[in-house]
């Protein structure tokens, strides 16, 4: 099989921990990036939920695609189903993106277009709106408040949403 992408718009975008051979910004159509999931496992407890960013329907998402050698694809596949499906709140999709012409490797700094660029199909994955840890649109105050102190596996719900934002 040839190579494949692969879409990722939080801790992908700064710790893909898969092998790859190309980086590129690029756009999703369709999903806004949203901290809507809350996270009992990697940046939070049952009783201490954190909350984490999922793609929920509706605007655009800007984002980092990765290019997978095919050689690599059942490895792959089952790296990021291990670390994305751990609670089944996301849902495995492939989806159109658009690649930036230019930008290889750099996420998105703010003003950055992806217009022009090659459309190709990425796995990525999108939030379940039905599963209990779907938060749906919280206010930036509410967010805070999960966000401030929450801790799990992968560490401070904080140091996630910071690492995610300088990317």
């Amino acid at each position: 099989m040839g190579d494949f992408w692969v879409f990722g718009y939080g801790s992908l975008i700064w710790r893909p921990g898969f092998a790859h051979v190309e980086t590129r910004r690029a756009r999703l159509h369709g999903y806004r990036r949203s901290l809507c999931v809350y996270s009992f496992v990697h940046r939070g407890t049952r009783e201490r939920p954190g909350l984490v960013l999922g793609l929920d329907r509706g605007g655009s998402c800007i984002g980092l695609a990765f290019r997978v050698p095919g050689d690599l694809r059942n490895e792959v596949i089952t790296y990021l189903r291990e670390r994305e499906l751990v609670t089944n709140v996301y849902l495995e999709r492939m989806l159109s993106i658009r690649l930036d012409n230019g930008d290889k490797g750099g996420g998105d700094k703010g003003g950055g277009e992806t217009d022009g660029g090659e459309t190709v199909s990425a796995v990525a994955y999108v939030v379940d709106r039905t599963h209990e840890q779907y938060a749906g649109a919280l206010d930036a105050a509410d967010a805070a408040t999960v966000v401030r102190g929450a801790v799990g596996q992968s560490g401070k719900n904080e140091d996630y949403v910071l690492s995610t934002l300088k990317h």
